[in-house]
């Protein structure tokens, strides 16, 4: 599966799911969950003790809302970045939403994700 060729539109069909899993799961502080869809590289720097120590210190990590604006794809190397406008249910603010996909073992995984 080649990310790169793939409209926004179809991308979007895979990123949205993925992202949804990953808002749940920082919400509910569900390590295993949050990682599901990482790749092995992803795994190994995101330690369930660090993302513990950020669940416990940012609080718009875990009142992440589910409503989003998208705003657009990055087409890089063999990986696609999805930007979202991102907001929190207690948190006032806008956030900027970062989500890099890319094919591992013929799967999309998440190779990145970030809020700011």
């Amino acid at each position: 599966m080649n990310l790169l060729e793939k409209t926004d539109k179809e991308i979007l069909e895979i990123a949205d799911p993925l992202l949804d899993n990953l808002v749940e799961s920082s919400n509910n502080k569900d390590y295993l969950g949050f990682i599901k869809h990482f790749s092995k590289a992803m795994i190994l720097a995101a330690s369930e003790v660090e993302i513990g120590k950020q669940w416990t210190s940012i609080e718009m990590l875990t009142s992440l809302s589910n409503e989003r604006e998208y705003f657009g794809c990055l087409r890089r190397n063999s990986h696609v970045t999805v930007l979202y406008k991102q907001t929190s249910n207690k948190v006032p603010g806008e956030f900027l939403g970062r989500l890099v996909l890319g094919v591992e073992d013929e799967k999309v995984k998440i190779f990145g994700a970030t809020i700011f």
